[in-house]
């Protein structure tokens, strides 16, 4: 069987495979953000801006791939432009410019997933066995590797809205997100980065493993302006955590503060949702709306969420932002990785499906990415 040298371990070969296999032109303009000059890169600079940031903001956020193709498969895939414009800026690690290289096979499926009893505690003493793995719904021809995954290296971003709509607990907010990066990140093991968005993205901290310098990074931000959120998250999974430093595998997670509205960016909701399944990112989200109603942002970061295996919060008061932030630490060093071999596997690009079911333990809950795109050839 062949293999490819890659830096995002197994799924991650699939997004590079069907990337390469699109027509350059046509592509759109990708989110891009800026960093903020005061405070030094550890790691690796952010890419110039592809585009200058839109004069005035639409009145209306982008219609989704959903809403235009009307169904919930449709809505999960990414079009060829957006497999087109990842293709042009692969990491360089694929083109052997790093020495961070590790083979896996191709038609490997990497997952990361949580397991919960119906109290929402975490259970970390499974096996293999308790678990039945559905791909495309039929079962993998091969299992190659499980394990429990409490000490994999973390790579993550925190993405907090500065818009104008997010003003009211803007202040306790930060002093949760900087505790948080503080209690989380591993010196010599994990790396994170800060990220404030408004209508543009700025790097306010980049990849580092200083807990003081991810603090400053969130306390010099300030609310004002309108909301790019889309391009943020696109931003965030494809030129930071796709590109991130690493030795070996690593678990990639976003964690949004954000009241979920959009009404600047240039990609949708949909591509955004497309580019962190291909980086292999979990979504993890702190509504910041604090009315008491579910509304429309709210929904947006449950569907990111959900279809990243990840979780979104709804506090209502603000000492509950700080245990959602406890929450997210929590299952973060409390979950389980499979790699199998798909059943009847196909490079034709074709969406399919992950289930994970938990059969031989009782009322077990079991919360995985939903799904990835064949290679197309």
């Amino acid at each position: 069987m062949k293999t490819l040298a890659i830096t995002t371990v197994l799924v991650g070969a699939t997004w590079v495979l069907t990337a390469i296999g699109q027509e350059q032109a046509g592509t759109p303009s990708a989110p891009s953000a800026r960093l903020k000059p005061q405070v030094q890169s550890c790691a690796m600079q952010p890419q110039a801006p592809a585009t200058p940031a839109p004069s005035r903001p639409r009145s209306d956020p982008a219609p989704t791939v959903a809403q235009a193709k009307g169904s919930e498969l449709a809505a999960q895939s990414p079009s060829p432009n957006l497999r087109a414009d990842a293709a042009k800026d692969l990491p360089s690690d694929i083109s052997g410019g790093n020495e961070y290289t590790f083979r896996s096979q191709v038609d490997e499926v990497s997952v990361v997933f949580t397991v919960t009893d119906k109290h929402g505690k975490f259970i970390k003493d499974l096996n293999q066995g308790d678990f039945r793995i559905l791909d495309d719904n039929k079962t993998p021809r091969q299992i190659v590797n499980f394990s429990q995954q409490s000490n994999l290296p973390l790579r993550v971003g925190l993405l907090i809205d500065v818009s104008n709509s997010i003003r009211d607990r803007f202040k306790f907010e930060q002093e949760a997100a900087s505790e948080f990066l503080t209690q989380i990140i591993r010196p010599k093991s994990d790396l994170a980065f800060v990220l404030g968005f408004d209508t543009t993205a700025e790097i306010t901290a980049d990849f580092t493993d200083d807990g003081e310098k991810l603090s400053q990074g969130v306390r010099v931000l300030r609310p004002g302006g309108g909301t790019a959120f889309y391009d943020a998250v696109y931003y965030a999974c494809r030129d930071k955590l796709m590109k991130a430093p690493q030795s070996g595998p690593v678990r990639r997670a976003v964690v949004i503060l954000s009241d979920g509205d959009d009404n600047q960016s240039r990609v949708t909701r949909e591509e955004a949702i497309a580019m962190a399944q291909r980086a292999e990112v979990v979504i993890y989200a702190i509504s910041t709306n604090a009315s008491g109603y579910k509304e429309r942002g709210d929904k947006v970061l449950q569907r990111m969420a959900d279809a990243t295996g990840g979780l979104a919060f709804f506090p209502l008061k603000a000492a509950d932002v700080a245990n959602a932030f406890v929450e997210i630490e929590d299952e973060l060093r409390s979950q389980y990785a499979i790699a199998y071999r798909p059943a009847d596997f196909l490079h034709d690009g074709h969406y399919r499906s992950i289930q994970i079911l938990a059969q031989t333990r009782k009322n077990l809950k079991v919360r995985a990415r939903k799904g990835y795109f064949a290679p197309k050839q």
